[in-house]
């Protein structure tokens, strides 16, 4: 799949400067491509940008819509050179924190302002409006959804009115007859946020770069997907709750595994109207990721093959058993109805070789994490030197990790294997070369065909400003970067090891 020997830069969409509390795909995602151009980069890689929910500390993992965008991410900034808010709209906003984003003030603020833009949208005069409201299928579902949640308190689906719950036609029919404004301005929501990617993804395209998404396996319980899509989930048909749920058992990460809590998809019913349906939804779901994106990482690929599932009444993810998944077979149909699939899998944690037969059966890289080669085993296939295959992405880190510098402050090292890790950049251990710099070369210098570095990493940043702590529920995603940081001295530093590498832009952008 993968070429030209490249690079890249992993930043979250949320983590980038702007005045606004919180990175947007307006001149936040433009000037971040003007940095990566800067840098020698050529993609830009960037977590899941469906809408965020409290309830779950705002993680991009679980989103209540897999298809929808977030509207936090929306430029203000675009809303009024369209002429939908004004001036005083524009320029009268809180005083926001440079380092972290504030989801509660942000999300008052985008609201207020979303609902004023609205007011002044006249969708008669906007043909690409209907253009859209016809050909994303997915749209009314989630403003029915987003509508609802607003009239019963924003509680979970499956506890509202059963009628609603269980989706009767006629208490459907009657959020049209009852509630159509609100259900226009989410319409409105998820136009002007397709709107507005679609303008960034041309300049990343002019400027050379291209993007990587990020596609989680699951969904949340509480989204439009599992309440429009019941019959492909595994629930309880009376009482609508899980069986079963998502999560892997105890790893490097977590002593009790990760209980996740994402419903299971059905793959094992035998009623053929529910295969067709998990096929169809998954291929609309590949086609829409890849409207947005050039490649899109599968967050825990190895699902596919097999999945841990987790009786839905326990409270952590010891108790759960492997359950084979859909397989090869399954991506075969989704390959006749979309053709070729660029992803990369994400096949981190417990791998089986029949996770890694999957992956290469299907031509899609996997990744390497540096943090993760050195535990004093000569032979770990994550150290540079035992790769054995060009076509896999190596990272120093992902947004799961501590950055590289607190990894290497923390107590899970001692001195002999900082050592190690110093001599295979052809350090010393006393000497003044940054350990971010040092992870950077030997990721630079590996045979993997592309590199991606968290932009903590490429700033030498430490544990304070990680993105996630996997296993602890609150203070996760808020982490940004302030706009000094992004020094012309860090773009020629990392242009200079970029090209020392042979991975320096090509001279036109060529698809995956």
């Amino acid at each position: 799949m993968l070429k030209i020997r490249s690079s890249g830069i992993l930043a979250h969409i949320s983590s980038l400067p702007s005045p606004f509390g919180i990175g947007d795909i307006g001149s936040s995602s433009y000037e971040f491509i003007d940095f990566l151009v800067d840098c020698g980069q050529s993609y830009w890689q960037f977590l899941p940008t469906g809408p965020t929910n409290e309830c779950f500390d705002n993680s991009p993992y679980m989103s209540t819509s897999a298809f929808a965008g977030s509207p936090l991410f929306i430029s203000p900034e675009l809303l009024f050179l369209e002429g939908l808010i004004s001036r005083s709209d524009f320029d009268n906003r809180p005083t926001f924190s440079h380092y972290s984003t504030e989801f509660s003030a942000v999300r008052r603020h985008k609201d207020a302002l979303l609902h004023r833009a609205y007011q002044n949208f006249q969708s008669a005069l906007r043909p690409e409006y209907e253009d859209f409201i016809v050909s994303a299928a997915w749209l009314d579902e989630y403003a029915f959804f987003m509508t609802l949640k607003e009239l019963y308190g924003k509680t979970g689906w499956f506890d509202w009115p059963r009628e609603f719950a269980t989706r009767e036609p006629v208490a459907l029919q009657s959020i049209i007859t009852n509630h159509i404004e609100k259900v226009n301005y989410f319409r409105f929501e998820q136009f002007e946020f397709y709107r507005q990617w679609r303008l960034l993804r041309q300049y990343a395209a002019a400027q050379d770069i291209l993007l990587i998404g990020d596609l989680p396996i699951y969904v949340s319980y509480d989204s439009v997907d599992v309440w429009a899509h019941q019959e492909i989930f595994s629930l309880d048909r009376t009482s609508l709750r899980p069986t079963k749920v998502s999560g892997v058992p105890p790893d490097y990460f977590s002593k009790t595994g990760q209980r996740w809590g994402n419903p299971l998809y059905d793959w094992h019913n035998p009623d053929a109207n529910v295969q067709n349906e998990l096929l169809n939804w998954w291929s609309a779901r590949f086609s829409n990721i890849f409207d947005l994106v050039d490649l899109t990482r599968i967050d825990h690929f190895r699902g596919f093959e097999s999945y841990w599932a987790i009786p839905e009444e326990n409270e952590t993810a010891i108790d759960g058993e492997w359950v084979k998944g859909p397989g090869l077979n399954f991506f075969k149909k989704v390959n006749e109805k979309l053709g070729i699939l660029h992803i990369v899998a994400e096949d981190l944690g417990i791998i089986t070789p029949e996770v890694e037969e999957l992956r290469n059966e299907l031509g899609f890289p996997g990744m390497k994490v540096l943090q993760f080669a050195f535990d004093g085993n000569v032979d770990n296939s994550f150290l540079p030197h035992n790769f054995q295959s060009s076509q896999c992405i190596v990272y120093t880190g992902t947004h799961d990790n501590d950055t590289t510098v607190g990894w290497y402050l923390s107590d899970k090292m001692n001195d002999t294997l900082r050592t190690t890790i110093k001599k295979m950049a052809n350090r010393s251990l006393h000497d003044q070369n940054p350990i971010h710099h040092d992870l950077i070369y030997l990721a630079q210098s590996s045979i993997a065909v592309l590199c991606i570095f968290p932009l903590q990493d490429v700033l030498g940043f430490g544990n304070d400003c990680k993105m996630n702590r996997p296993g602890i529920p609150a203070g996760n995603w808020r982490w940004r970067c302030a706009k000094e940081f992004l020094t012309f001295e860090v773009a020629e530093q990392m242009k200079t090891s970029t090209c020392l590498f042979n991975r320096g832009r090509p001279l036109k952008t060529t698809p995956p």
